[in-house]
């Protein structure tokens, strides 16, 4: 009777574990689409940004009630490139809410040019030129990219000199 018993118990148990194991690979399954789903959306985080500026350092203020008009005039001079058509906008504006104090880092500025071109001869010389100055205050121009992107980009460039050390 008490073996019958344990047999019975036995196999209760050997059903539960092969359902629960059943759920552990649906899971699997399950984890590997959201990774390759998450990996699409950054993807098309990133493309639909591939037209966003970023400008880092631009004193708040600076530019009145006019962003565009204000980027519109500076960054040619700032940045020694002519544009033919003149700078055009989709949208630009301050990341965040101001910040109390006077000693606080300027809010970025994000701007979405409406020629992907112009965008990137801004990206471009920003990469060969590096930093401006304008009235002493130093002016950061970098491509805008997802959180994910950043953060790979990040981890990346804080290995580069390492692989530049290994000839890699």
């Amino acid at each position: 009777m008490e073996i019958a018993s344990f047999q019975t118990r036995i196999l209760g148990l050997e059903q539960r574990v092969s359902t629960v194991e059943a759920h552990a690979s649906s899971f699997q399954d399950r984890d590997q689409e959201l990774l390759f789903l998450r990996s699409k959306l950054t993807d098309l985080e990133d493309r639909s940004r591939r037209d966003n500026v970023c400008f880092l350092g631009f004193p708040e203020n600076n530019e009145g009630e006019d962003l565009h008009g204000f980027l519109r005039e500076t960054l040619p001079s700032l940045t020694g490139i002519t544009f033919e058509p003149p700078l055009e906008f989709h949208r630009a504006h301050r990341l965040g809410p101001r910040r109390p104090g006077m000693d606080t880092r300027p809010r970025p500025i994000i701007a979405c040019l409406l020629c992907h071109a112009q965008a990137c001869k801004l990206i471009q010389k920003a990469r060969t030129q590096g930093p401006c100055q304008l009235d002493g205050h130093t002016i950061r121009i970098s491509a805008d990219f997802s959180k994910e992107t950043s953060e790979r980009r990040r981890a990346f460039l804080a290995l580069c000199p390492r692989l530049s050390q290994l000839e890699v």
